[in-house]
């Protein structure tokens, strides 16, 4: 069972949650389901709205995540899929620090994601409350 912590300045602290190993909703399906706001609006990968960072806790090579090719080219019109970091992802299964909620399939890992609060604003960094 994977643990997803949650943080972003519509939370008064750092949420973590259990995603179940073996299912297929998406990172935003799952913040959803536990009262987590994360900014959304067409929910398909087309707008970016729902823009997330993701930091891997495992001290462990991530595991392969696919980008969607929606995800690819919302990522890389914001500017946050450039192509050094599309090829390590296609070639090297090295998933990219930015996803969208809606595209991003939870793994047995343990991650944290950041949120702006605000659609498609990239997070700031903030210490783990």
């Amino acid at each position: 069972m994977a643990t997803v912590t949650f943080a972003g300045p519509t939370l008064p602290k750092d949420v973590t949650v259990y995603a179940i190993a073996g299912d297929t909703s998406t990172l935003l399906a799952l913040a959803k389901k536990n009262n987590i706001t994360i900014p959304f609006q067409c929910q398909d990968g087309e707008c970016g709205s729902c823009l997330v960072k993701v930091t891997y806790l495992d001290g462990k090579t991530p595991m392969a995540i696919h980008l969607t090719e929606k995800e690819k080219v919302t990522l890389s019109v914001n500017g946050k899929l450039t192509k050094d970091l599309l090829a390590q992802a296609e070639v090297n299964d090295r998933p990219p620090p930015y996803r969208l909620a809606c595209q991003f399939i939870v793994r047995d890992e343990n991650i944290r994601i950041e949120f702006s609060g605000e659609p498609g604003v990239e997070p700031e960094l903030r210490k783990s409350a």
